[in-house]
């Protein structure tokens, strides 16, 4: 009998909640649109050992492989890989829940990281953070 697998049926089909389950363990992803016949063909396709998707979700994982690659920020000195990435998505417009809700963390934790952050910038605002973060990783 194969380990477990745990198979994602969802409305869903948003591509970083599609990575996070694939990342989490997840064997397959469906989406609740999908026709009964389909998701009883994911389900024993999962128990096979196979990796059912449906074809919008197959279609964007493509279409995110084909996308130009991104370039990423040079790190900045005396940030943790954590504090640097909150203040990227900060940086890209999302307030601290929405940052939490994207990292997975509690509100809290993402405030913790917040409240370190300023410390080692030495300022005293997610403004200035932001802009300091911004300037010191072009």
């Amino acid at each position: 009998m194969p380990a477990t697998a745990f198979l994602v049926l969802t409305i869903h089909d948003d591509p970083q909640k599609v990575f996070a389950a694939l990342r989490a363990g997840a064997s397959g992803y469906l989406l609740k649109s999908a026709k009964p016949a389909e998701i009883v063909a994911g389900i024993r396709q999962a128990y096979a050992g196979g990796a059912p998707l449906s074809q919008e979700i197959a279609r964007m994982l493509i279409q995110s492989f084909q996308a130009p690659a991104k370039t990423e920020r040079k790190r900045m000195p005396g940030l943790t890989p954590r504090e640097s990435e909150i203040l990227d998505l900060l940086a890209k417009g999302m307030v601290p829940k929405e940052v939490a809700d994207q990292l997975s963390l509690s509100y809290s934790t993402v405030r913790d990281y917040l409240k370190a952050v300023y410390a080692k910038l030495h300022v005293r605002s997610r403004t200035e953070a932001v802009l300091k973060y911004l300037d010191q990783t072009k």
